[in-house]
């Protein structure tokens, strides 16, 4: 490998090897230009969050929808998005409106010929998530939109991992490991460079704590500095600090959905270097939210992705109201989880709605699409749950199954600490629910959204189970699961242009102050406004990235 010379001042400094870095470092290597990546963490987590995730992205009228019969237009999805995002800060979020109506031109435009053409390629069915709270001009997808990679998260990154080493081995990249910045050098009111610690070398696996050993220092100059650090999702403290009101209180615990490194720590240096922090109450957690059997981070959950079909109980046994059905509103359902003043909530389900409906968040948690095995896959249509969902029911602790209903109800008592379930409204709620199913119209509105989901082919083939009653004994047995909230994404961040320069107080960009990904609010400090629409989160790395790379290229 040819190593870069070190008289060679880097044309840009990029910090954090996550995806947004990558993208931004690949496109820098494609004009090129030399680039010095630093990250803390070790070589075994280069690709940072993105390798973790299920893949999911944000396509519009693509092939895969036409071919599922969808009809989607980036009319229709700028109806969605304006809904979903609910923008009302003129001054915060005027970038986020402007990267989010350039994001739409994208994904409608050339996203898909650009990942193709490096070799990225999509599972033929195209999910359905966040379907939203019923109205047309509200929030939520009006159509399927989630277009999952054949690969899933380390399948988006590998032709940006594979573009990056080449640099590295044309003498265009240096990447440094356990290099975490500490301050961005300013002059003149530029800035020109990063300094910071070496940390000691650690054999820690990809997603495990790395030590915080320092063994040195450095500092290395270039006109251009990338910040593409991540958000605070690993950060729970922060996560406490900006959670704002509108949502309620915090729960005392919750489950993490992204390594510990995941600490926000360089949006306060962005800051003290002259960047405007904007939308930090703004975030994206999940409810659905299971405490992992085999962890690999400390607290660390798993998101199950549901279907619609299963019942949904506050931690006092009250069937959430309509339209927090299973899928369809996120940040609706913290909001009003969070208001009850219990960190956790249940699904009540059976054996027939879990093999056909769920599916568990991550690249590890699905070995089939993440290895691009075809005999594996083959068993998502066939009885039995997915292998990673059933070990889940097996050795999770947030899992209840039973034969019968009062021993399901025994079991979720067991597990609900000191919320005061009442197993007599949870009872009463199944069985009215069940009732409902004597006729093919009824009153029940989650009844409604099933029979027509299973009318889009996708979600009759592999995602909605047939609808039938919860105490049917052939549907059985009995499953009852403990969901807990989940941290996962920023949406707010640096404000940023539709170059990716990082602006200042004044509105004035910050010179050689670029940001990217999550630490950027997944473009100009907010792009999804309050909510998002799902597939937008590596979308957003992608999209940011690239702009930045090319934006610095062009001198």
């Amino acid at each position: 490998m040819a190593a870069p010379s070190p008289d060679r001042t880097p044309d840009a400094i990029i910090v954090g090897a996550g995806l947004a870095g990558l993208v931004a470092a690949s496109e820098l290597v494609d004009a090129g230009k030399h680039v010095v990546i630093v990250e803390q963490e070790p070589a075994a987590s280069l690709g940072g969050q993105a390798h973790w995730s299920f893949g999911g992205l944000f396509l519009i009228d693509s092939p895969e929808q036409r071919r599922m019969g969808v009809k989607d237009s980036i009319d229709l999805a700028r109806q969605d998005w304006a809904g979903t995002a609910g923008f009302d800060r003129d001054d915060e979020d005027e970038w986020g409106r402007k990267w989010a109506e350039a994001y739409l031109e994208f994904a409608a435009g050339e996203k898909r010929a650009w990942l193709r053409e490096k070799g990225v390629s999509f599972f033929p069915v195209v999910g359905w998530a966040e379907r939203g709270a019923g109205a047309p001009v509200g929030h939520g997808n009006s159509v399927p939109r989630f277009h999952i990679t054949w690969g899933t998260g380390p399948g988006v990154l590998a032709p940006f991992v594979a573009r990056v080493r080449a640099g590295a081995a044309a003498g265009l990249v240096d990447l440094r490991h356990r290099h975490r910045v500490d301050e961005l050098i300013v002059e003149d009111g530029a800035v020109v460079g990063v300094r910071g610690t070496v940390l000691a070398d650690d054999d820690a696996a990809r997603g495990e704590a790395s030590n915080r050993d320092a063994v040195g220092e450095f500092e290395v100059r270039a006109p251009a500095v990338v910040v593409a650090s991540g958000g605070i999702g690993g950060n729970q403290e922060l996560v406490r600090k900006f959670w704002p009101e509108r949502l309620g209180t915090p729960p005392a615990e919750m489950l993490s959905g992204v390594p510990a490194h995941v600490d926000g720590r360089m949006l306060p240096i962005a800051e003290q270097a002259g960047a405007r922090l904007v939308n930090s109450d703004r975030m994206w957690h999940y409810t659905e939210g299971i405490t992992n059997w085999d962890p690999i981070w400390p607290s660390h959950g798993i998101r199950i992705l549901p279907g619609p079909s299963s019942l949904w109980f506050d931690a006092t046994g009250k069937r959430l109201p309509v339209p927090l059905f299973p899928g369809f509103d996120t940040l609706g359902t913290l909001e009003h989880l969070s208001h009850t003043g219990y960190g956790h909530s249940w699904f009540v389900l059976t054996q027939k709605i879990i093999e056909k409906e769920f599916a568990l968040s991550g690249s590890e948690q699905n070995p089939d699409l993440t290895g691009k095995d075809l005999k594996l896959l083959a068993q998502r249509v066939k009885s039995g749950a997915p292998g990673p969902v059933e070990a889940f029911k097996q050795h999770g602790v947030d899992f209840v199954v039973a034969d019968t209903l009062p021993e399901l109800l025994e079991g979720m008592r067991d597990l609900s600490g000191d919320a005061p379930l009442d197993t007599e409204a949870v009872e009463r709620e199944i069985l009215a629910r069940d009732r409902e199913l004597d006729n093919e119209f009824s009153k029940d509105l989650q009844l409604a959204a099933i029979r027509s989901a299973r009318r889009y082919r996708g979600d009759k083939l592999i995602r909605v189970a047939t609808p039938h009653r919860i105490l049917d004994p052939g549907a059985g047995p009995l499953i009852a699961v403990k969901l807990h909230i989940l941290t996962r994404k920023t949406l707010g961040g640096i404000q940023t242009d539709l170059d990716a320069r990082a602006l200042g107080s004044d509105g004035a960009p910050v010179p050689g102050l670029y940001a990217v990904g999550e630490a950027a609010g997944f473009g100009g400090g907010g792009v999804h406004g309050y909510r998002a629409l799902e597939g937008t989160f590596l979308g957003g790395c992608l999209f940011t990235g690239r702009t930045a790379g090319r934006a610095i290229a062009r001198g």
